[in-house]
């Protein structure tokens, strides 16, 4: 197992997660670097590629109980407001993930082609531009204006907690307000 491989594919849900439970945004990401540091040196003793996300986790929340003790402040009410991880936290980025190729497909059809090529089968935006003889900056910004059109079809159906940088640490759906991904 590769540190690389392991951390890009745990990276975002360690820092939703993390993001979640430490409200200052600098303690945050301190704690993710000491996550990195852990399991870049521990990563060698686990034995099944299964166990990887519980244990990665787990020293995350490790991590969050002693950043707590350090600053005087863990309580055993802590456990009862559900610090510690368990299996059934999911990441909200990969929850919602589920839902955005039907959104995608409630947009105009030029939308709904462009954003599809280029959000989900990975195509590159220079190479969609030359294919469809279209110049590379309008195509960034037809992009960047559908991707403006999803966040407002997801807005409409959830509310969006969000990190400092963008990134979706949490969502609730809005009673009765959609039907798009069911």
């Amino acid at each position: 197992m590769q540190i690389e491989k392991v951390w890009g594919e745990y990276k975002l849900g360690l820092k939703g997660f993390i993001h979640s439970k430490i409200a200052n945004p600098t303690d945050a990401e301190d704690l993710l670097q000491e996550v990195l540091i852990k399991t870049f040196q521990n990563l060698h003793k686990i034995n099944s590629q299964e166990s990887i996300k519980s244990w990665i986790f787990q020293v995350a929340n490790n991590a969050i109980i002693d950043h707590y003790r350090r600053n005087g402040k863990y309580t055993n009410e802590m456990l009862d407001e559900k610090l510690i991880f368990t299996e059934e936290s999911e990441d909200a980025q990969k929850e919602l993930s589920k839902c955005i190729e039907p959104f995608i497909r409630e947009l105009p059809k030029e939308t709904c082609e462009l954003l599809t090529a280029i959000d989900l089968d990975g195509e590159s935006q220079k190479a969609y531009a030359e294919a469809k003889g279209i110049k590379y900056t309008t195509l960034k910004s037809r992009v960047k204006k559908g991707r403006e059109e999803l966040r407002a079809l997801f807005e409409n159906c959830c509310t969006m907690s969000l990190d400092k940088d963008g990134n979706i640490i949490d969502f609730e759906e809005k009673p009765k307000s959609c039907n798009v991904c069911k």
